[in-house]
């Protein structure tokens, strides 16, 4: 892996001025990055993630990031899951993303295609957690207007921490019961049988989850789009055609104006590029 963007300085502007950091490895380099590295590279903006008012100043906001893959021509999945797409390096990312994360936020469709398990505990990150307050694993939340899930899995059995569940006002009391029953944590986060995505990352943070990472599914993350919360994107591009009629990474309510980000980092391997984008 080597970092296209930005532009890494030179360890010293002139003989005379020799660099402390000289032993430092050069993340220009084309070279297997450390998760150390990784989780440097990816760390949340610690002013927005931690201390920044929410919009109304009533209290913390959280920072939402996504994290997505799409091929060359715009897949963001080849029958039905992303896997396909991804790759080692991309995996390793994945890993980091999640392994510095409070929550990770989730559509239940992508629960079911993708065959979600609980958050485990990861000893690499585990120093940085604690430092930072957090438990020993995210928290995985699962946005879900009608509670469709198999509440017999590990997920929601076996998790590190227990499972959250976002739901609407009027969800199936049945399966709401279902839900608490299995260990579930269940949140009412829109009225009627609809979620709200403007509310979702709002109730995450009064909980003290503030650093969030989305993993889709598309529909899902169209809608944090909408909703003009998500903050943050991290989007593995993979050298792959996958034809068919797969969706983009973003399908969800058309947007009057598009939103503009702006690009924070760019890395390579093998391919693949590992780009982050801030929203402006």
């Amino acid at each position: 892996m080597r970092r296209l963007f930005p532009v890494p300085l030179p360890s010293s502007s002139s003989p005379a001025e020799p660099s402390d950091t000289s032993d430092s490895p050069d993340p220009s380099e084309d070279r297997t990055w450390e998760l150390e590295e990784l989780a440097e590279a990816y760390a949340y903006p610690e002013a927005a993630a931690v201390v920044a008012g929410s919009g109304d100043g009533t209290g913390p906001r959280a920072w939402l990031r996504a994290n997505m893959v799409s091929s060359l021509d715009g897949a963001a999945h080849h029958d039905g899951r992303s896997q396909p797409l991804s790759s080692a390096t991309d995996m390793r990312v994945f890993g980091t993303l999640r392994g510095l994360a409070d929550a990770v936020v989730v559509g239940a469709e992508t629960v079911r295609q993708e065959g979600y398990r609980p958050a485990r505990a990861r000893e690499a990150f585990a120093a940085r957690r604690a430092a930072l307050g957090q438990g020993p694993a995210p928290v995985i939340a699962i946005v879900s207007a009608g509670l469709d899930l198999d509440f017999t899995l590990p997920l929601f059995r076996e998790p590190l921490v227990p499972t959250i569940v976002l739901t609407g006002a009027d969800a199936p009391a049945e399966r709401v019961a279902a839900a608490r029953a299995a260990g579930a944590e269940v949140l009412v986060a829109g009225e009627g049988r609809r979620v709200d995505p403007a509310l979702v990352p709002r109730m995450l943070a009064a909980r003290g989850l503030t650093r969030l990472l989305t993993e889709g599914g598309p529909r899902l993350l169209g809608q944090f789009a909408a909703a003009g919360v998500l903050d943050e994107l991290c989007l593995t591009l993979a050298p792959l055609v996958a034809g068919g009629t797969a969706t983009r990474i973003v399908n969800g309510p058309g947007m009057p104006v598009p939103e503009r980000f702006v690009l924070a980092s760019l890395l390579e391997e093998g391919g693949f590029l590992f780009s982050r984008y801030h929203r402006i």
